[in-house]
């Protein structure tokens, strides 16, 4: 299986954010994980187009957006216009998820869901059939620093399951509170996909962080 860090832009510093963006490629992170938030969903807004359709021009990460957004559908369009390649929808967020997730893969982009700590595997059973990511906060989205949730990696083994019974595609990731101390777990409960905001970002050495996680990826 192929493991795969996405740091969080949330945590940059944006008046360096270019120069953060090439050290993270150049050590070896793939994804850049965007946590879109409006102030609704979530209390507090990070954000939107502009500022994605900037640094777009600046790496060639795989662009993982996170909608933590009420209504998503009115953005896919936009986003992945934009240059977004994974596009991950709250099934919170909307009345009709599976619809969603059908408009962005039309799209030709990936797509993803997503699911709060208080929110059952079982609400998002009739789209795992379609969708290339399924991302387990484990804390409560809106906000960076928060303490890692262990009881969600119960919702990661349910996922994991599901995908090997039925032979589904779906990247597992996970997001909150993820440090190298804790990451081996993650895995081993089944994750493929780790977002880390302050684990890289926050770091002094930034390059060595990201470093830090692909050899713990190497071990398995």
């Amino acid at each position: 299986m192929e493991y795969k860090l996405a740091p969080s832009l949330l945590s940059a510093d944006f008046g360096i954010v270019k120069e953060q963006l090439e050290i993270m490629e150049k050590a070896g992170a793939p994804y850049i994980h965007l946590d879109v938030m409006d102030g609704v969903f979530v209390p507090n807004i990070s954000f939107g187009m502009p500022v994605l359709k900037s640094l777009r021009k600046y790496t060639n990460m795989v662009f993982d957006a996170h909608l933590m957004i009420v209504e998503p559908e009115r953005y896919v369009e936009e986003l992945a216009k934009i240059g977004c390649d994974i596009i991950n929808i709250h099934v919170e967020a909307t009345k009709n998820p599976k619809e969603v997730i059908s408009k962005i893969n039309s799209l030709g982009v990936k797509s993803g869901i997503t699911i709060k700590p208080a929110t059952p595997v079982s609400a998002i059973y009739d789209v795992l059939s379609d969708v290339d990511m399924v991302l387990v906060m484990s804390v409560e989205p809106g906000f960076g620093g928060q303490k890692f949730m262990p009881e969600q990696l119960d919702k990661v083994r349910e996922l994991k399951k599901i995908k090997d019974e039925k032979g589904y595609k779906y990247d597992i990731q996970i997001d909150g509170g993820i440090t190298l101390d804790n990451v081996r777990e993650v895995i081993e409960a089944g994750v493929n996909c780790v977002v880390a905001g302050s684990s890289v970002l926050g770091k002094e050495d930034i390059g060595k962080a990201v470093k830090d996680f692909n050899s713990i990826f190497e071990e398995y």
